[in-house]
């Protein structure tokens, strides 16, 4: 029988005992669902016979699947239960098929791809063989079914994924839309169908533009407040703090130049007093005239003829540290006078390298490196005194002439004297 539709069948009983019996009439096996009987309950005398009518209505569903279903009708007597029986039998329930495809969402949205899930139900009563293709009319997508052939059971569902994929994509313009279809196949059935829809969208979000706009606007105003009011600002403080910083060194600088002044005021002070000691400690007694200075041989050297002159020399090179040559002065000292010397002058104008000495007789008074003076002078307030038999020398050891003179040639050092005759 086909499922939906009506069966009925007769079904005689009859009391062969002795007794009024009363009995009852049900349906037992994998039919009793879907299966009535009618009466129930019949009440039968004794010899005597009745029928009761079995009704069988699958319903067109899953839950009765096709093929041969069992069953059993059962007569149970009230007065003997033991005589109680069931009568077999079987019904042929036909296949029928009933497929349903759904598209989950059936319109997506996307830039280069959208993604459907496909749903393919079996709402038939027996197992369905199902091949799911999909297309597109203009040929514009390239369609994906991850299990395009499947064999669903009754009752069943299979959850399916599909991928649609645009040929050409498109950086800017207006949204396209793709219409696609998928189509079961499954035996002699007619095609079952579920259309879809996938909507192109552009590359580029369509909030980048208003985004750059928007940057490009705050990199515009950005740059106008530099210009206008951060720039100017940043600048007038750097000023000011250029102005402060020139400032502080310019008063640390006045404050160090008074402090300078103020300790060469007190050294002047200093020497202005050191001087008039010394002008006290050689002034004599009440008078206020200089101190009678005498040299060893008791000669007052304090007044005398004024005298000077000077010394060259040109000694020759040599290796020996030793070796000095000796001069005197050009004009010698007249007899019986003493020599005082105040100042001397000290002159190495080629740079030569060497010691020069001064002598008094045999006696060393000054000795000086060649190379650590070009012009120097010397001015003392007790001078240097030469009495009669004392000859002033100057002794110089040559080791190195400056230039131009070649390493074998002389050096040329000079002193220049300047005093007094007394005696």
């Amino acid at each position: 029988m086909t499922p939906g539709a009506t069966v009925t069948s007769t079904v005689q009983i009859r009391n062969s005992g002795t007794l009024v019996d009363q009995f009852t009439v049900d349906v037992v096996g994998d039919a009793v669902e879907w299966t009535t009987v009618e009466p129930s309950i019949i009440n039968l005398m004794p010899g005597t016979e009745g029928q009761v009518t079995v009704t069988f209505a699958p319903p067109r569903d899953s839950t009765v699947l096709a093929g041969i279903v069992p069953f059993g009708i059962r007569v149970l007597s009230r007065e003997e239960p033991a005589a109680s029986m069931v009568e077999e039998g079987a019904i042929q329930v036909e296949p029928f098929t009933d497929l349903q495809i759904e598209l989950i969402p059936k319109t997506s949205k996307g830039r280069r791809k959208a993604k459907h899930e496909l749903i393919v139900d079996n709402a038939g009563n027996c197992p369905m063989a199902v091949e799911l293709t999909a297309m597109d009319p203009d040929d514009e997508l390239k369609l994906d079914i991850d299990h395009p052939i499947l064999t669903i059971q009754p009752g069943t569902s299979a959850f399916l994924r599909l991928r649609a994929r645009p040929h050409d994509t498109f950086l800017r313009g207006a949204e396209k839309r793709h219409p696609f279809q998928v189509t079961a196949l499954t035996g002699e059935a007619a095609p079952v169908t579920a259309n879809g829809t996938v909507v192109q969208q552009q590359i580029l979000p369509k909030w980048l533009l208003p985004a750059l706009l928007a940057l490009l606007a705050l990199a515009i105003i950005a740059v106008t407040l530099w210009f206008t009011v951060l720039k100017p600002t940043l600048q007038s403080a750097a000023r000011d703090t250029a102005e402060q910083v020139v400032k502080a060194e310019q008063q640390k600088l006045t404050d160090k130049a008074d402090k300078a002044e103020e300790k060469a005021a007190a050294a002047e002070q200093k020497a202005a007093a050191a001087e008039k000691k010394v002008a006290d400690g050689v002034l004599a007694g009440a008078g206020g005239g200089p101190p009678a200075v005498t040299a060893p041989g008791g000669a007052d050297v304090s007044k005398g003829q004024a005298f000077d002159f000077r010394v060259v020399t040109d000694p020759v090179a040599t290796a020996d540290g030793t070796d000095f040559a000796t001069f005197t002065a050009p004009a010698p000292v007249p007899d019986g006078k003493t020599l005082v010397i105040t100042d001397l002058v000290l002159q190495n104008p080629r740079g030569d390298s060497g010691t020069l000495r001064i002598l008094r007789g045999d006696e060393v008074l000054l000795e000086f490196g060649l190379n650590n003076f070009r012009d120097v002078d010397y001015h003392y307030l007790e001078p240097l005194t030469f009495p009669p038999g004392k000859e002033l020398r100057v002794a110089v050891n040559c080791q190195l002439p400056g230039a131009p003179e070649p390493p074998t040639g002389r050096c040329r050092p000079s002193v220049s004297f300047s005093g007094r005759l007394a005696g």
